[in-house]
């Protein structure tokens, strides 16, 4: 019993264990963002749409920074899973807060038009909010 609990608190085990659910929650949270906006994401960034690739990127860092927190300060996988589902989950509702406060125009079209001042001020949002949301579950 004694080498089984060495083994899960050596660190390259943990590091591994938190590699791979966090890429699974990544992978889950962009399939999310790709339902949510109303692009393709991967199509337009294969397609060469600079905006997108910074709006995605700008989504990809904000949720990797949240778990990062997470991990930072929780014990369990349950409570890093649980509380980096939260942070996503507030960093979904900050893009829609984004869309509702820009009433002149629509992001998600300006976006998809390679609006690269748009796709960008969407990768600082998503960034910076990363970094609120993951002071504040920590």
């Amino acid at each position: 019993m004694m080498i089984l609990t060495s083994f899960w608190s050596n660190p390259l085990v943990e590091t591994a264990g938190y590699f791979s659910v966090v890429i699974l929650c990544l992978i889950v949270s962009m399939v999310i963002f790709e339902i949510v906006t109303k692009y393709k994401n991967w199509e337009e960034i294969k397609s060469g749409n600079i905006a997108v690739a910074l709006a995605t990127g700008g989504k990809i860092f904000g949720v990797c920074n949240i778990f990062r927190y997470s991990i930072e300060k929780h014990n369990s996988f349950l409570e890093m899973v649980g509380w980096g589902l939260f942070g996503f989950t507030l960093l979904i509702i900050a893009y829609w807060l984004f869309e509702f406060l820009t009433p002149r125009f629509n992001v998600d079209k300006e976006i998809e038009k390679d609006n690269r001042s748009v796709g960008f001020i969407s990768l600082i949002l998503s960034v910076g909010l990363s970094f609120v949301i993951g002071a504040s579950i920590s």
